[in-house]
């Protein structure tokens, strides 16, 4: 079961992450959401690039801490 944790606190502990790190929890953040949205057939080309995105921010991620790896493609 996941942690529920407070906006206030994650923000907190994500300002003690490096710049470029920061940016590709948000970059796989956001390529999950796009993930999610693109479902049908008509928005494969989306639905790829989205993937690439988050394959691209979850390689940086795995440099820092492999735990903070984004799992929205399974």
């Amino acid at each position: 079961m996941p942690h529920i944790m407070p906006d206030r606190v994650a923000d907190l502990i994500a300002s003690q992450f490096p710049d470029h790190v920061r940016t590709a929890v948000q970059q796989a953040t956001m390529a999950e959401e796009s993930f999610l949205l693109c479902r049908t057939e008509f928005t494969l080309k989306a639905r790829e690039h989205a993937i690439s995105d988050m394959a691209r921010a979850n390689k940086v991620l795995a440099a820092f801490n492999p735990k903070l790896i984004v799992r929205g493609a399974r």
